[in-house]
């Protein structure tokens, strides 16, 4: 879940500003990062059109597929100027230019689609992925839940919504919202890091540390897991191990600066 842009958010903030940001403030930046971990969602699968059979919008699909947005977002354009209201084209708009850094853009486009159908599941995924991006948890929240009111076991957006809950500190309901993904699909690995940093954000790293000591240790291991098992350690009273850990893919500039961000997550610190 501490991936990417967890590494480049401590590279470029000066070390003054690190160790001033609040507790609230890491939160957000660790959670933002759990974006990265889940599925793209509904917006790129042609499961989710509900107009199927559209010509262009399979381009479309196939575009983001293949990582080429720009060539998404002139089709879906071209699909949109004789058929404005299509929301399958909509969807993948918003999805286009949210992979284009547009985010402004693409919750219009997600807008526009719920303006015509308020229930489809791409622009409610989209939209509240985009909230969460803003740390507007609430609203993400409200829209997760609106797709889940349809699709109440659906995987994706249970993680989404589990990851707005714990920005908001509501850290057991989220927790729940993972084991009822686990409960369904035991081996989710985005729903069994997301519990293990809930449950060190709410006072328990012990049983976080318990979660990702195995995942951290495999041999096909990820960067972002050991950082996440290195959140675990820190809040349990082990900085020095998770400092060590944090080594293994870090300069020691940036693990430092990774380290004290994990520390002013500490629930019983202010």
């Amino acid at each position: 879940m501490i991936q990417e842009m967890t590494q480049k958010t401590a590279r470029k903030m000066p070390r003054q500003t690190t160790r001033q940001m609040t507790r609230r403030d890491w939160m957000h930046a660790i959670f933002r990062c759990t974006l990265l971990l889940l599925p793209a969602g509904c917006a790129a699968s042609g499961a989710w059109n509900p107009r199927g059979g559209v010509p262009g919008v399979n381009i479309a699909d196939a575009a983001l597929d293949g990582g080429m947005p720009q060539t998404a977002l002139n089709v879906t354009s071209a699909i949109l100027q004789s058929d404005p209201r299509n929301v399958g084209a909509l969807v993948r708009q918003g999805t286009a230019l949210a992979q284009l850094n547009q985010p402004d853009a693409a919750m219009e486009a997600y807008r526009r689609a719920l303006a015509v159908d308020p229930v489809v599941a791409g622009a409610l995924l989209g939209l509240g992925r985009l909230e969460l991006a803003r740390g507007n948890a609430v609203d993400a929240e409200h829209n997760f839940s609106k797709l889940l009111a349809r699709a109440p076991n659906d995987k994706t957006a249970l993680n989404n919504l589990g990851v707005a809950l714990d920005l908001q500190g509501r850290h057991e309901a989220a927790q729940e919202v993972y084991r009822k993904i686990l409960r369904i699909e035991p081996d989710n690995r985005p729903a069994s890091v997301n519990l293990a940093l809930s449950l060190s954000l709410s006072g328990h790293p012990d049983q976080s540390v318990a979660l990702l000591r195995d995942p951290a240790a495999r041999p096909d291991a990820t960067p972002r897991v050991r950082q996440d098992l290195a959140v675990a350690l820190a809040l349990s009273g082990n900085p020095r191990e998770a400092e060590k850990l944090l080594l293994t893919d870090l300069s020691p500039s940036d693990a430092a600066a990774a380290l004290a961000g994990y520390l002013a997550l500490d629930p019983t610190t202010k």
